[in-house]
C-alpha cells in the first residue's frame, strides 16, 4: 500500500465500526460538517451511498461534489478508500 496516505491505510486497516465519516480520506472537517448536516455522520453512512450506486466511481464522486461541493480530488480520494475497504471486508 505504498503511495496511500495514513488516513487510507489506518481507514482499511480494519472493520468500519462506528466511525465517524471524517476518518474517511478526503473528507475534513468541512466536508464533514456538510455531510454531517445532511445525516452523513458516520462512514458507514457513505459506504451505503457508495453501495447505492453500485460501487460506481461515476456517480460517487459526482455525488459528492454536486451534492457536498467536494473537490474532485477529495471525492475520488473517498471513493477509492470506500472501493479498497468493500474489497478488504465485503
Amino acid at each position: 500500500m505504498s503511495g496511500m496516505s495514513d488516513k487510507f491505510k489506518n481507514f482499511v486497516a480494519e472493520s468500519m465500526g462506528d466511525k465517524d465519516a471524517a476518518e474517511l480520506p478526503g473528507i475534513g472537517s468541512m466536508l464533514a460538517e456538510r455531510l454531517h448536516e445532511c445525516g452523513f455522520e458516520k462512514a458507514y453512512h457513505l459506504l451505503g451511498q457508495f453501495l447505492v450506486f453500485g460501487k460506481d466511481e461515476k456517480l460517487f464522486v459526482m455525488w459528492l461534489t454536486e451534492s457536498f461541493q467536494a473537490s474532485f480530488e477529495q471525492a475520488l480520494d473517498c471513493y477509492d478508500c470506500l472501493y479498497r475497504w468493500c474489497d478488504l471486508f465485503l
